[in-house]
């Protein structure tokens, strides 16, 4: 009888956790939804704020192409679904953190909150220095590289894909020093030993730039710089993290 209980009693525990999921994953639908349609009448001029980059590069009174029937109507939505995410992104970390918060230990709590908001925030400074220095540089390097007798008119669709490709990868990059300080926290590897692989880090820093980013030295440079200073800061600031998480146990021990 006892046994019948406990197994009822997981198993309705376990019907709450997905209820709560569900209605969490609910409202942040909701929000990224909200915004999205308060945007829907600016999609155009959204995707003009993305193409200023590309059309600053090209010459006066050239513009982009669409080969796509749906085309100049699908990648603006796209673009305006992104940002709306964007935007709403406080509100879905918070229904996350709001979850998972109550099965959370104080320093559990203490390690979670601030590398939520952190990488967070790091993200979007990466999105943001590719998006107000770097596709400068990269498409006045091409269009001034490309040969005069060809005429250079990007198709919307494509330029989105490498916008999309680009933004991802200085958004992880700016992750670097978070994940420097999970693998310093959880103990996978000490400083010292990262401190040591740094010769490694920056060859592989370069070798990454180079997969990602188009076949310039100058957007290599700029994408793997940062991947390597970012490595130093998480470096630095790895052991002041760690002791500023420690459980009560693990402070006795030190």
């Amino acid at each position: 009888m006892a046994e019948d209980q406990f197994k009822t009693g997981a198993e309705d525990t376990f019907i709450s956790h997905l209820v709560e999921l569900r209605n969490r994953i609910l409202k942040a639908a909701a929000a990224v939804l909200l915004v999205f349609f308060g945007l829907m009448p600016w999609a155009g001029k959204i995707y003009d704020m993305l193409a200023i980059p590309m059309m600053a590069a090209l010459p006066t009174g050239s513009k982009m192409i669409a080969t796509g029937v749906i085309t100049p109507f699908l990648i603006p939505v796209k673009v305006t679904l992104l940002l709306a995410f964007l935007i709403a992104l406080p509100w879905v970390l918070y229904q996350a953190w709001a979850f998972v918060a109550p099965g959370l230990y104080a320093h559990e709590k203490r390690l979670v909150a601030p590398l939520v908001i952190s990488s967070s925030i790091l993200f979007v400074i990466g999105v943001a220095f590719c998006y107000f220095f770097v596709f400068g540089v990269i498409f006045k390097f091409i269009n001034e590289f490309a040969p005069k007798s060809i005429t250079v008119a990007p198709d919307i669709e494509s330029y989105f894909g490498f916008v999309m490709t680009m933004f991802i990868a200085f958004g992880m990059t700016f992750e670097v020093p978070v994940i420097v300080i999970v693998l310093v926290r959880i103990g996978l590897v000490t400083v010292d030993k990262l401190k040591e692989m740094r010769p490694y880090v920056i060859v592989a820093a370069f070798i990454i730039a180079a997969v990602v980013t188009p076949p310039d030295i100058m957007s290599q440079m700029l994408l793997a710089m940062p991947l390597w200073l970012l490595f130093e800061a998480g470096l630095l600031v790895a052991p002041l993290f760690v002791r500023a998480t420690q459980a009560p146990e693990e402070v006795e021990e030190t």
